[in-house]
């Protein structure tokens, strides 16, 4: 220890800078089991897979009423997103991915009621002049 880093407490031990914590799961018999790294690949899930579709959708979609066509494009945003919710009730936790936020049930409403709503908003707004 250089002088001016404080002393600890009398009874405690602090590890050398150079070893690298440890998890007591890592620990077997007392000695520190590397876990292999695996190459990841990215979506490294079925639910981040469909999470990238559904993004790509809504940029079409967002393009779509920048053109200028907005019902048609606020159509696609609000279907993609039921899409996504089907989806999500389909996929188990661990498959999930980017999709699961909170719980399976409170993600599908949320998205479905707004899905739903883009939809029959667009549908429901009189043309003006």
């Amino acid at each position: 220890m250089s002088p001016e880093e404080p002393t600890p407490p009398e009874g405690i031990v602090t590890p050398p800078e150079g070893i690298p914590p440890v998890s007591a799961e890592a620990l077997v018999d007392g000695v520190a089991v590397p876990e292999p790294i695996e190459e990841r690949t990215y979506p490294s899930t079925i639910g981040g897979a469909f999470y990238l579709g559904v993004l790509a959708v809504v940029a079409v979609a967002l393009t779509v009423v920048a053109l200028g066509s907005w019902r048609t494009g606020i159509r696609i945003f609000g279907g993609v997103l039921v899409v996504a919710a089907a989806v999500r009730l389909m996929l188990g936790p661990r498959d999930a991915g980017m999709l699961a936020v909170r719980n399976k049930g409170m993600d599908a409403a949320l998205l479905t009621v707004v899905g739903v709503a883009f939809v029959a908003l667009a549908s429901s707004i009189p043309d003006q002049p």
